[in-house]
């Protein structure tokens, strides 16, 4: 048997849920989303940036997303995280917005402006919570009255998901463990509460045999563990150097009472030359 490619992987995910083949998979998918937030299903969707071969991740800094608008003129953008990004919270705002403003021209009026929501799948946890779907909106803080319903983000933590925890119905989850990378025994029974998972699967194992397609897969894995050890590493740095300069203001403050050299340095384990300079300036 070949090995499943990981669909958390933003290519193959895009390849899975952002074809216009696809599109009933992708609508079945939002509207196991939707219930859960208490909003009426969709009949249909329209793909704003379907997949197409240029897609491939010959373009390593390609975000890989999906965007797609309601008959309505909602639009909804979904992007799967496979590695912590960092900012996350104020990269969704930040996106959101851009989506929410280029609705509409300047000069246009502002009630054309249509609900937009942000999905984001995150196969590490952000938020300080045990729940692995959360929903935010505009409320007012004491009243919980909406300033309006145009904002909409949904934060799906496959991390804190239950292992063994396969469902008995229907809904968003048996996606999520779909993603997740559920042992294919398990498969199913996801199918038999969501039967439109069955295609997801089937596209899934159709792309897992095709030579090509591991190629690119490989490429963006790469890409993306590349980029997920520098910004982790970028952390690091930027953790060492906070560390360094409050040993520095401590060593100031201890000089400015009066301390000794040899003191500081041995509470503040900074170099003597380093402990001099600072009583210099």
């Amino acid at each position: 048997m070949v090995e499943l490619l990981d669909a958390r992987n933003d290519f193959i995910f895009k390849k899975i849920f952002g074809s216009e083949n696809n599109k009933d998979v992708l609508l079945a998918f939002l509207n196991s989303t939707f219930m859960e937030s208490g909003e009426p299903p969709l009949t249909e969707i329209i793909l704003m940036n379907p997949y197409t071969d240029k897609d491939a991740p010959a373009e390593k800094q390609s975000i890989l997303d999906i965007k797609a608008k309601t008959a309505e003129g909602k639009r909804i953008n979904i992007e799967m995280q496979l590695f912590n990004p960092y900012n996350m919270e104020k990269r969704t705002l930040f996106y959101w917005s851009e989506m929410y403003y280029h609705q509409i021209q300047k000069g246009d009026d502002y009630s054309q402006l249509k609900k937009c929501v942000t999905i984001n799948i995150l196969n590490y946890s952000c938020l300080p919570n045990d729940r692995h779907h959360n929903v935010f909106r505009l409320r007012e803080d004491h009243t919980g009255i909406s300033l309006n319903n145009d904002l909409e983000i949904h934060v799906m933590e496959l991390t804190k998901l239950e292992e063994k925890a396969i469902p008995l119905t229907g809904g968003l989850i048996n996606w999520l463990l779909f993603l997740k990378g559920v042992e294919q025994p398990n498969w199913e029974v996801l199918t038999m509460n969501e039967p439109m998972l069955k295609k997801a699967m089937d596209t899934l194992e159709f792309l897992s045999q095709d030579a090509a397609t591991r190629m690119e897969y490989d490429a963006r894995m790469k890409y993306l563990r590349d980029e997920a050890s520098r910004m982790n590493g970028a952390k690091a740095e930027g953790i060492a150097e906070g560390v360094i300069l409050e040993k520095r203001e401590t060593a100031r403050k201890l000089l400015e009472l009066g301390h000794e050299v040899d003191f500081v340095v041995k509470l503040t384990e900074l170099s003597e030359q380093e402990v001099q300079n600072l009583r210099k300036n």
